[in-house]
Order: structure tokens, then sequence, then C-alpha cells
């Protein structure tokens, strides 16, 4: 039976999650039920990155296995299904054994933060309207940059098998509205990019030094982060795949 990627975006701030869940409307629910009636069968989906409430992607991907023929052309009658907020960009038939999660080599995510008050910005920004030192903060990005262990920074009661993850880009950057935080690494914790966000902010307000923040990665404690930062600033930005699975869902 072959074997397909659905790459889609979404706008998470009426969903629980993208995970399905009891008892709460996700991501992953609005899909499967779109797909229940576009396919007239039911499917069952595996998603490559779980984001938590409230929390947007630019792109994100399911896999699912399905006996017939999906292609570009059926993307426009699946998204006629879905609601407002959630938009599928491509259906891909991919190699067998491919997965969603497991062949991901990356992740990237990005932050905004905005300082001026704009009603536009509500539901995907976080408005903090505050001065920060912006060398502060990249000088706290700099220190997360690398293989390190990040407890400090995931919440507590997830099971995973490591908190070790090899961060490749880190870095913070004024923008019109406030500052656009971005963060590309081979793997992360859950609740981690918020808790980064949060505890950088305070260094960025003066609150921490710069050399407090890195004793909080080397704390391995969780009770060290400030993981305030709302949901609503967080957008998965993109999975990345390689290469010879990348070149197919182009």
């Amino acid at each position: 039976m072959p074997t397909y990627f659905l790459s889609l975006c979404y706008k998470g701030t009426r969903y629980g999650g993208f995970q399905i869940q009891e008892n709460a409307t996700t991501v992953q629910g609005e899909v499967e039920k779109a797909l229940y009636t576009f396919l007239r069968s039911p499917v069952l989906l595996t998603g490559s990155s779980r984001t938590d409430a409230g929390v947007h992607a630019l792109r994100n991907y399911f896999h699912f296995r399905f006996d017939g023929d999906l292609g570009k052309e059926h993307v426009y009658r699946l998204n006629a299904i879905l609601p407002a907020d959630i938009a599928v960009e491509g259906i891909y038939k991919v190699p067998e054994g491919s997965h969603s999660r497991f062949s991901a080599v990356g992740r990237s995510y990005r932050y905004e933060i905005y300082t001026q008050k704009d009603p536009f910005m509500v539901d995907r920004a976080w408005y903090y309207p505050y001065p920060m030192n912006e060398q502060a903060l990249n000088a706290c990005a700099s220190i997360v940059i690398g293989t390190h262990d990040f407890t400090s920074f995931a919440k507590k009661r997830t099971q995973v098998y490591t908190h070790i993850c090899t961060i490749s880009q880190c870095q913070w950057e004024r923008t019109n509205h406030g500052w656009l935080f971005t963060i590309k690494g081979n793997r992360f914790l859950r609740g981690m990019v918020r808790a980064l966000v949060g505890t950088m902010v305070k260094a960025g307000r003066g609150k921490m030094d710069v050399e407090a923040f890195q004793s909080v990665l080397l704390a391995q404690d969780s009770s060290e982060a400030d993981f305030s930062a709302p949901a609503q600033g967080l957008f998965l930005e993109d999975v990345i795949f390689p290469n010879a699975l990348s070149a197919i869902l182009r």
C-alpha cells in the first residue's frame, strides 16, 4: 500500500494542539475528518512534529498509507473541506519506509515579539512593550549553538530517550514590529523553544546576565528556566528531511 506525505500550514489559535486527543479540537482531528470525507475511508495519520495548544506552523507534515492514487490535483478538493485556519500545501507519494517523524533530520522554529500595540498581531506574536538589549539576546543565543543537554529548557514528565539536542542556528534580530527569534536543530524537546525565549528575554531586559543564562543551561534543572513566553508567538517554520526525500516534497 503506497505511503503519502501531506504538508500543511495552520494557525493554531483555536486548537488544543497538533496531535489528536480527547475533549479537544486538534489539527490532526480536523485533517483526519477531512480525509475521511474526501476518501470515504478512515485514514490513520502520523505527525512529524507535535505543536502545543495555540502554536502555529508554517509547514508541518503527516504521513499515511492509502491504496489509491493521490497527488497535487487533490489538494484543492481537500482544502475545500478543511476549516479556513488549516491549509494543505501538497500531497506526495513517497518511498516505502518513509516516516514523517523518524525520517526527519531537523526542524526550525521562529518566535515573534511585537512591541507596539497591534490588534492584528494579538494571536500570532507576544506583546512585550519593553526595551531589550540585542547584544545580550544574541550572546545568549550563541551559547545555545552546539550540542547540549537541554533538560533545563524541557517541560517535566516528558517521555524522551535523551535531552541532548544539537542546535545549528540560533539568533535574534529586530523587525518592523519588534523582535524575531529563529532556531534550527536536529531535534527539540517539549516546551524548549518557549523556555529559551522566556529565559533569554530576561537577559535582554537586564534581569539576568549572560553568565547566569549559561548557568541555567548547565544546571539541567527546568525550575531554573522561564517558561512564560506565550504560545501564540511560536511557529514551527519547517521540517527538514534528507535530500532524496526533500526533492520529492518540493
